[in-house]
């Protein structure tokens, strides 16, 4: 049994393939384990450690691309936990999820508010020396 799921933050988007095997996982190829920077592993392996026991059992696979480095971080996370969900068909899990952090298993709607014009970003605007 093969199932994909996806996660997404920001404008950064991760699909998840898991299946049965030995319990291994990549992030764009690279085993998890190698993967750089140490913040963004520890993110990635947060619903890993949740699941505990069962993860031995089956090989995850994680493509991401857009965004930033914690972005795709937090996409993978999504797509990983969902796919586990998933997989295992487990309440239990799911419940575990959502109690530790809701965005394990939801997406992350929050965009940047866009740029105004007459300032250098969506808020920031031009100094005034006459008041």
């Amino acid at each position: 049994m093969v199932i994909e799921t996806s996660g997404a933050r920001k404008t950064a988007v991760a699909r998840a393939t898991i299946k049965e095997g030995k319990g291994r996982i990549r992030i764009n190829g690279v085993p998890i384990e190698i993967y750089q920077p140490e913040l963004s592993k520890l993110k990635m392996l947060e619903p890993i450690t949740l699941a505990g026991e069962r993860i031995g059992k089956v090989d995850i696979s994680v493509n991401t691309r857009g965004g930033g480095v914690m972005g795709q971080a937090e996409a993978a996370r999504t797509a990983i936990s969902r796919a586990l969900v998933d997989f295992f068909k487990d309440q239990d899990l799911e419940k575990t999820f959502k109690e530790y952090d809701r965005s394990l298993l939801v997406n992350d709607v929050r965009r940047k508010l866009p740029k105004k014009p007459g300032g250098a970003g969506a808020r920031k605007k031009k100094q005034k020396s006459y008041r």
